[in-house]
């Protein structure tokens, strides 16, 4: 069963997923524009291996307070998240993130080595700079959030077009244009646009000397941040695994859970 409950700090509200009671703790942190949702068909399964599972909605996104002075920022997610994990009473965790989220955790993973026990980034931002028009192009999809534009930002992320259902599109529509989300979104991405390569976690991560061990997951369909990013990455940091699945776009987590769940089970018992 997975609990689902709302949290806050410094007046900053998320919601909780939360599954299993082990004593290692794996955290999940989604993409941009998503929600700690995308991860149901990763959480219970990774839970009946023996963690306590936590995915949150970061600030701006899904049910999380959507509020114009929050730091709509890597270091700013990060820090909310590490005093979330905080009030949780979590001192020492696994990260798993995807995209944005994958950029998020590496600079907790960066910044905060002695707490993270491992690190699994998905099809991640943050490794490799991504350039201004690249970040232009994220900033005018991401505040894009009219019923067309959603069905086809879902399409474009995951390889299989037939699990962008109507349903989905709409709850996405009404949570993606809930009150303050257009700010929030405008923020974001001109972060995205205009700074977040000031935040790179690549060469930091490569160069700590008690470093958390990495492991990148890539789908090999992946249009939104390429399969050469990852091997970039792999390069850069050296000897780390590298899990391409195949057929996936840039959420092989969602769309073959079967092919994610039991390699990051096996990384994060590997991790201890």
């Amino acid at each position: 069963m997975v609990l689902e409950y709302p949290i806050g700090v410094s007046g900053t509200l998320t919601r909780v997923l939360e599954t299993g009671a082990g004593s290692s703790t794996a955290v999940f942190l989604h993409g941009l524009g998503a929600r700690a949702d995308r991860w149901r068909r990763n959480l219970e399964a990774i839970a009946d291996a023996g963690y306590r599972c936590l995915a949150l909605d970061l600030p701006g996104h899904g049910f999380a307070s959507k509020t114009p002075d929050f730091d709509y920022s890597v270091p700013g997610f990060a820090d909310f998240v590490l005093a979330i994990l905080k009030a949780l009473e979590v001192d020492r965790f696994h990260l798993i993130g995807t995209s944005l989220g994958g950029h998020v955790s590496g600079w907790i993973a960066a910044h905060h080595p002695g707490q993270v026990a491992s690190l699994a980034m998905v099809g991640t931002l943050g490794l490799v700079p991504i350039g201004r028009e690249a970040g232009a192009a994220i900033r005018d999809s991401v505040r894009a959030t009219g019923r067309a534009d959603i069905e086809n930002k879902l399409k474009f992320v995951l390889h299989d077009p037939a699990e962008v259902t109507s349903g989905w599109i709409e709850e996405e529509y009404r949570i993606n244009n809930s009150p303050g989300a257009d700010g929030a979104f405008e923020r974001l991405g001109d972060y995205i646009a205009e700074e977040v390569d000031q935040h790179n976690v690549g060469e930091k991560l490569a160069g700590l000397k008690e470093r958390p061990p990495i492991m990148l997951v890539w789908g090999r369909q992946d249009g939104a941040v390429p399969p050469s990013v990852g091997e970039k990455g792999r390069a850069l940091l050296g000897d780390v695994p590298l899990l391409m699945i195949d057929p996936a776009g840039h959420a092989p987590y969602f769309e073959q859970p079967g092919q994610f769940n039991g390699p990051v089970i096996d990384f994060l018992q590997q991790a201890g």
